[in-house]
C-alpha cells in the first residue's frame, strides 16, 4: 500500500513549533510577516530577515518530534510512506522518515541568493535572538539566505513533482495539521478525491477540506495517527 501524508503547521505545533499565524514576542512580535518572508523584504534588510530565520533554525533545536511524527515514520514498516510537507522543519526527517518532500523549503538548508549554489559552512551560535545579523557571503559575492520559499517564489519544482507523483500513486492520502488553505498544497487531497483515492483529514478544526474528505477525524495528530491504520477498515467502511 502506498500512502501519502500531507502534513501542515498544525502537527509540528503540537511539538511547540509556533505556527507562522502565530503572535511571536519579544523582538520579533510587531514585526510584519511579509517583512521577513519576501524577497521584497530580504533586499530591503537582508540582515534582519537573516536574524529571524538563524533564530528559528536554532530554535528548532530544541524542539524534539511528537507522537504524530512519530507515528507516520512507524507506518514505513507497513507501507510505502510519502511526507509532503507544507512545514520547513526537519521533525518528519528526525522522528525517521525517510521519504519527505519539502514543499516551501526548509530552515536546514541554505543557498546564495546571487547564484543559487547551496551553502556548505559553519553558522554562528545564536543562544538569544538579536535584531540583526549580517548574512554571510558566497564566494560569487552574493548573500546567503535560507532555501525556503517566501511570499511570491516558485514552489521547489523537484519538490513538487515528487508531491504530485505520491498523491497519484496512493492508495490513501492523510492530511494533518494543515488548513487546507495555501494553494497549490491544498490542491493535492483535492486531486485525490476527483480521482477516487480515500482522503482522511485529521484536524482538531473544521478547514475548507472537512466536507469533502472521505473521513475527516477532529483529532490532534500526536493522538490519532498511532491508531490511524490499525482503524483504517472502520473509517472507509
Amino acid at each position: 500500500m502506498q500512502v501519502a501524508v500531507l502534513s501542515g503547521a498544525g502537527i509540528s505545533a503540537e511539538s511547540g513549533v509556533p505556527t507562522f499565524r502565530d503572535a511571536e514576542t519579544g523582538l520579533w512580535a510587531k514585526v510584519d510577516p511579509y517583512e521577513i518572508s519576501s524577497s521584497d523584504g530580504w533586499r530591503a534588510h537582508p540582515e534582519r530577515v537573516w536574524a529571524w530565520y538563524l533564530w528559528r533554525h536554532y530554535m528548532m533545536g530544541a524542539v524534539q518530534p511528537n507522537n504524530g511524527h512519530r507515528a507516520v515514520a512507524a507506518w514505513q514498516d507497513y507501507a510505502d510512506v510519502h511526507v509532503v510537507t507544507q512545514n520547513v522543519d526537519n521533525l518528519h526527517e528526525r522522528a525517521g522518515s525517510k521519504k519527505v518532500y519539502h514543499l516551501h523549503g526548509s530552515l536546514f538548508e541554505f543557498r546564495c541568493d546571487r547564484c543559487q549554489v547551496g551553502y556548505e559552512g559553519e553558522l554562528p551560535e545564536m543562544p538569544e535572538p538579536v535584531e540583526t545579523v549580517d548574512p554571510p557571503r558566497c564566494v560569487c559575492g552574493g548573500m546567503i539566505r535560507p532555501s525556503v520559499v517566501w511570499f511570491g517564489e516558485a514552489l521547489p519544482e523537484d519538490a513538487w513533482q515528487r508531491s504530485v507523483e505520491a498523491v497519484t500513486g496512493a492508495d490513501l492520502v492523510v492530511v494533518v495539521g494543515t488548513s487546507s488553505i495555501v494553494y497549490p498544497a491544498a490542491g493535492l487531497p483535492e486531486f485525490a478525491l476527483a480521482n477516487g483515492i480515500p482522503v482522511i483529514e485529521v484536524n482538531p478544526e473544521r478547514t475548507p477540506l472537512s466536507d469533502s474528505a472521505t473521513v475527516s477525524l477532529r483529532e490532534p495528530a500526536a493522538a490519532a495517527l498511532p491508531t490511524l491504520l490499525q482503524r483504517l477498515p472502520a473509517l472507509l467502511d
